[in-house]
């Protein structure tokens, strides 16, 4: 019987690198949101790689930014901690020149002490004869044991970057059961499956004031599952953007939303989304506690 493996990983980067496309890459599945606008996670989330005899659990994080508000000095604080105690770091950058940005994520991680591995993202957008370049630019900013030139996106790289992190494991029995994939308890994820929905198909900085609580979340005896959630915004004239004329953009968000919870679940789901206002949540204490925000 082969020798059994267990380690944490956290995940870290600049806002809008591939975090959370990458973890899923590596996952075989989704267990993370993705949009196209930076700052999508917000909280830390724990997927879970089974391989072998090695388990290891990937930590999504939130983008390593300056915060405007008191979510995003939680959405920070949260990243950094994530490190601490872990066996492995990756950080995911995207294949453009370092920046301030870049720099500062690199030199927390070197401070860690911990084996740290660079993903250079996003590599279908560059040239094969940038990447050189790029690499010894990243090379000069940290220790990484390996920098691994991948496409999240297109699962380019994923395969040897995986191969790479499960030796970092150290010995030790797995902490979660071989079929879990996210530590996300359902009606969370759910929630994140709603709020990436409003994130795709609201515009301008309207969606980043948006959190999302699932009510109620329940299979019936003929498969069928119910949920119900509230969409919470920040000001009184967004309430009605989110739902728009005769409620069509919040039928476009629950509809999406839908049809990707059917998938999932493999089942028919029926939806229910309301839409209320907490003003200025992402600067109150209780309210960031009440959404989950601890």
């Amino acid at each position: 019987m082969s020798e059994q493996r267990f380690g944490m990983v956290s995940v870290l980067g600049r806002p809008n690198t591939g975090k959370s496309t990458l973890i899923n890459a590596l996952c075989g599945e989704k267990v993370s949101i993705v949009s196209p606008k930076p700052q999508t996670t917000r909280a830390r989330l724990c997927a879970v790689v089974n391989e072998g005899g090695t388990q290891m659990a990937l930590l999504d994080t939130p983008g390593i930014t300056n915060p405007k508000n008191r979510l995003g000095e939680y959405m920070r604080k949260t990243a950094r901690e994530s490190a601490r105690g872990n066996d492995a770091v990756v950080m995911v950058a995207e294949s453009v020149p370092p920046d301030g940005g870049d720099r500062a994520v690199a030199r927390y991680i070197a401070g860690t002490r911990i084996p740290a591995v660079l993903a250079l993202n996003k590599t279908d957008t560059v040239a094969k004869e940038a990447l050189l370049p790029l690499i010894e630019a990243y090379s000069s900013l940290c220790p990484f044991l390996h920098i691994v030139p991948v496409s999240a996106k297109k699962k380019d790289g994923v395969e040897l970057l995986k191969n790479l992190l499960l030796p970092l494991m150290p010995p030790g029995p797995p902490l979660f059961p071989p079929d879990m994939t996210t530590d996300l308890p359902d009606m969370v994820f759910v929630a994140e499956l709603i709020r990436e929905k409003v994130l795709l198909y609201m515009r301008e900085e309207v969606p980043h004031g948006a959190a999302v609580v699932t009510e109620k979340l329940t299979q019936r005896p003929d498969g069928l599952v119910e949920a119900h959630a509230v969409i919470y915004c920040e000001k009184v004239n967004h309430k009605g953007m989110f739902i728009g004329k005769g409620g069509a953009a919040l039928g476009r968000i629950g509809k999406a939303a839908r049809l990707e919870m059917e998938r999932l679940y493999e089942g028919k789901v029926s939806l229910r989304l309301h839409v209320k206002v907490r003003e200025n949540w992402r600067d109150n204490p209780e309210a960031l506690a009440a959404f989950g925000y601890r």
